[in-house]
């Protein structure tokens, strides 16, 4: 291992501090290192080329970031946790410089998980561009800010499934069933599945079922006449939405890498104490 990036999240006071700290205990290690607000996604995608190693310093947000900046690149991810859930993360801050040290060795395990995506058309007046995303979590197409239902018909594998009369539709991996798909009503799904979830928000006298769809499935999302709509990935990227636009959901050929130093525990162990908010 030769260069290592850090993202922190720079809301958190706390996250810069660690961040810098880590800087000063890796180069001791000899090793080459980058630091880079989380919020500052192109200008840390710039420097990803060549490392071998990505430290996310704050929740579960930051290592959605996080993804969003090593994507396609397979460099790995060791999240620290600052935050409150921390399903994703590895990390806690009193043990971050022993377990580095040990990543840093060659111990560790990858946990790989699966990515969507997620190509958006027309995102323009003339109809002729589309524009591609990749989620961990989930994409979600959403009223906008005026506060009326939207109407938005599924097709799964180009045939039709319903209309949706909802405030949205989520679509959703396996790591994003712990998230808002999970608040929506969804079932959660185990980690390494290759599944994806379809489910409504809050539908109005509509289909409220969650379906769930094998990894081969191409879920197309089109938009009916609206007052405002919008599409969010990872619930931080989002991009408002015209009538009549169309999102193609798919499972990624890409995928994210996780670098773990802990024992590998029972998912279904760790549920309630995670979902609760503890480690």
């Amino acid at each position: 291992m030769k260069k290592v990036g850090i993202l922190y999240h720079p809301m958190k006071e706390a996250a810069f501090l660690l961040a810098q700290k880590l800087e000063e205990f890796l180069k001791t290690k000899k090793l080459s290192v980058w630091l880079c607000s989380a919020w500052e996604g192109e200008t840390a995608k710039a420097q990803v080329n060549g490392t071998d190693l990505m430290l996310s310093i704050g929740g579960d947000g930051t290592i959605l970031r996080a993804a969003q900046v090593v994507v396609p690149e397979p460099t790995p991810i060791t999240g620290i946790n600052l935050g409150n859930l921390g399903f994703m993360t590895e990390l806690s801050v009193d043990e971050v410089e022993e377990k580095l040290t040990a990543i840093l060795a060659g111990k560790g395990w990858i946990d790989e998980r699966s990515l969507l995506e997620a190509e958006l058309s027309p995102v323009d007046e003339d109809g002729k561009t589309t524009q591609k995303f990749f989620a961990l979590n989930d994409v979600v197409v959403a009223r906008g800010t005026v506060a009326r239902v939207i109407y938005v018909e599924a097709f799964i594998d180009g045939e039709p499934l319903t209309t949706y009369k909802a405030d949205g539709v989520i679509v959703s991996t396996a790591t994003g069933s712990t998230g808002y798909a999970l608040a929506a009503g969804g079932p959660i799904l185990h980690p390494q599945s290759k599944e994806l979830l379809l489910l409504p928000i809050t539908p109005h006298l509509s289909s409220a079922y969650t379906l769930v769809l094998p990894s081969t499935a191409v879920v197309n999302l089109h938009l009916g006449d609206t007052y405002s709509a919008t599409l969010s990935i990872d619930g931080y990227i989002n991009s408002p939405l015209s009538s009549e636009a169309s999102i193609t959901v798919k499972h990624s050929s890409r995928t994210v890498r996780f670098l773990r130093i802990h024992p590998e525990l029972s998912f279904y162990g760790s549920l309630e104490h995670r979902l609760k908010g503890k480690q």
